[in-house]
């Protein structure tokens, strides 16, 4: 049966605490909200169970790590199956003793686990030291299908990397998602602030239109304070936003308050814009012999 060409897209754009409990309460209330409205699709911010606990290195915050599959995969796997929707969640995942993964799992409208992606791109930066807990995914770049369509999921880091966003492009992917936690240093200038969102909201743009795919990505937003105290925390710029195949804005939220949106995305627009710009088509595959290389100099 041939699907439907408009897809509603639900997104969460939410501000957390420290009360894992009261994160996941309101989460599922707003999915509950989108569904009810008539999402089909719902896709949430990164790890977006917890604070963004890599603001410091402690081995104490393994604990918040969870198996896949548990009683919190099952919550998720419940209410998926409740709604009827589909639903991109972003998980801490425990795989061993020791072993630890930034997983997106995607549970289908039935409730079950449709697949999932381990975040491949591990940032380690000041305030984002996420190589101390995650290790890089070993599941590559592979779309997963859905009732809703097959769907390249990647997270946050991965967002800054056309690779990424090409490989899920050239094994199918009919549309990128990005569940994402990424803001301000509150001692940089308001210009340079600006610089960096516009960044990052114009190079995922830039690989929808690369790709002729939507892509939505969903970001945290409010400040969360850095236990440390080494820093002033972070500030989650928000600005969720929805890009059609030509990079065009369908939706951006604000960057300061939370975001509970539905967008609807024509599925069949990549079909005809890619008829109009052929990049696939002209690739020149031929001659692209170095890019599995570090650096050619």
């Amino acid at each position: 049966m041939k699907k439907k060409s408009i897809l509603r897209v639900g997104l969460v754009q939410q501000a957390n605490n420290g009360d894992i409990a009261d994160n996941r309460s309101r989460l599922c209330e707003k999915m509950r909200r989108l569904a009810a409205d008539g999402a089909q699709l719902i896709v949430n911010q990164e790890l977006h169970d917890s604070l963004y606990f890599c603001q410091t290195e402690s081995t104490d915050m393994c604990d918040l790590a969870v198996a896949i599959p548990s009683d919190v995969t099952e919550t998720y796997s419940v209410l998926a199956a409740e709604l009827g929707v589909v639903i991109v969640t972003s998980l801490f995942e425990r795989r061993a003793p020791g072993l630890y993964h930034n997983t997106a799992v995607v549970f289908e409208a039935d409730g079950s686990v449709a697949g999932m992606y381990r975040k491949m791109h591990i940032p380690d930066d000041p305030a984002y030291y996420e190589k101390f807990y995650f290790t890089p995914g070993d599941l590559g770049f592979e779309p997963i299908d859905t009732s809703v369509g097959r769907l390249g999921v990647l997270v946050c880091w991965d967002q800054w990397y056309p690779e990424a966003a090409r490989l899920m492009a050239l094994r199918g992917a009919e549309i990128l998602i990005y569940p994402t936690a990424i803001g301000w240093e509150s001692t940089d200038t308001a210009e340079e602030k600006e610089r960096q969102r516009e960044a990052w909201t114009v190079v995922q743009r830039g690989h929808a239109v690369a790709n002729g795919l939507p892509l939505v990505a969903v970001n945290r937003v409010g400040h969360e304070p850095d236990p440390s105290g080494a820093t002033n925390g972070i500030q989650f710029w928000g600005s969720s936003f929805v890009a059609g195949p030509q990079g065009e804005l369908l939706f951006r939220a604000s960057d300061s308050d939370e975001a509970v949106e539905i967008v609807d995305i024509d599925m069949h627009r990549s079909e005809q814009v890619r008829r109009w710009w052929p990049f696939l088509r002209d690739r020149r595959i031929d001659a692209y012999h170095g890019l599995d290389r570090r650096y050619l100099v």
